[in-house]
């Protein structure tokens, strides 16, 4: 079909439009998709930004705990906020709560494979109810209206004997779903084993909205290959960014031009640098220590002697402490 790729981006807010024909997604990832990391990722080259997952329930019941999950600044558009829960009356009034806050899209998350998520009846325990899910995306649709367009993110079924991802995929679509993602490994697997992108590629004839692919871009070459085996209208990134915000940048440049920059030594300590001086901007010095021991396990990985500064980069309390032993362990090279 012709001009495929930019019906992806007419999905979006028109104020908010981004020129690639294959938009780069930042995939939703809770507890690291903050706004810190989006805002570094936004900087290395995403075009689209996702929220964390956030909890329907939350923003219905005790909004002021989960406000914080749902805040954006402009520069971070085109941005989505993902929800999830089991009931489509609350689904459908935390999404009307989400309207003041002007999101680019609204995204329903029901592919998450956490057992806590899936016993409430939520995630991708709605792909095993698929009439609820319809009622589900029904509801939020009436309730947004069609300037907000709605996203379904979910997986390939529950297991290898239980693949239901076309029929799901069509019952989104024809429930009101604007666009559609597709992840495709089973709940069972989790995040082991290797995503079917041949299911991508079968989704992708069978409805007639745009399809974002996503699972198992890890590098550059493997968003040119997924893009050239499914035909899919958008690249979602999500594990394959941890530590590695600067892949979307490389993808794009393979893309538009054949090859890409490598990165340093030198350029990985910027870069790691610049998140902790955004995670400063939202979060007290404490918890930025913290909270970075678990992404500069993704930073570290691969590097000599990663290990070792791992366990001295856990048992570190003050931020000018991280800094000067990342100093050091990253200059010179």
């Amino acid at each position: 079909m012709e001009n495929e790729g930019r019906i992806a981006l007419s999905i979006l807010n028109s104020q908010f439009s981004i020129k690639p024909e294959i938009p780069l997604f930042l995939a939703p990832l809770a507890g690291y998709t903050d706004q810190a990391f989006r805002l570094l990722c936004k900087d290395c080259g995403a075009e689209v930004l996702v929220s964390e997952m956030v909890s329907a329930d939350g923003l219905t019941r005790d909004s002021a705990k989960t406000i914080k999950y749902i805040l954006f600044d402009d520069v971070e558009r085109p941005l989505g906020i993902q929800i999830f829960g089991n009931n489509p009356h609350v689904m459908a009034k935390a999404a009307e709560f989400l309207l003041p806050y002007n999101p680019d899209f609204i995204d329903v998350n029901m592919g998450c494979p956490v057992k806590k998520v899936i016993r409430r009846g939520a995630g991708s325990a709605l792909m095993q109810t698929p009439e609820l899910a319809e009622a589900i995306v029904k509801e939020i649709k009436r309730t947004i209206g069609a300037n907000i367009p709605l996203s379904v993110k979910f997986r390939s079924g529950m297991d290898a004997n239980n693949l239901n991802y076309l029929d799901f995929g069509k019952r989104m679509e024809a429930s009101g779903a604007d666009f559609l993602c597709l992840h495709p490994r089973t709940v069972k697997q989790m995040f082991s084993g290797k995503s079917n992108w041949k299911h991508i590629k079968e989704l992708k004839s069978v409805i007639s909205i745009p399809l974002i692919g996503n699972g198992d871009i890890l590098c550059p070459e493997d968003a040119q290959r997924m893009m050239q085996e499914t035909n899919c209208n958008g690249l979602m990134i999500g594990r394959g960014a941890l530590g590695k915000p600067w892949l979307f940048s490389q993808i794009r440049q393979l893309l538009t031009n054949g090859s890409y920059n490598p990165v340093t030594k030198a350029n990985l300590l910027q870069i790691i640098l610049k998140h902790i001086d955004y995670a400063l901007r939202f979060k007290r010095e404490a918890v930025v220590v913290k909270e970075m021991r678990s992404q500069l396990c993704f930073y570290t990985r691969g590097l000599l002697g990663a290990a070792e500064l791992r366990n001295k980069i856990n048992h570190i309390d003050s931020l000018s402490e991280l800094i000067t032993t990342l100093n050091t362990a990253f200059t010179p090279f």
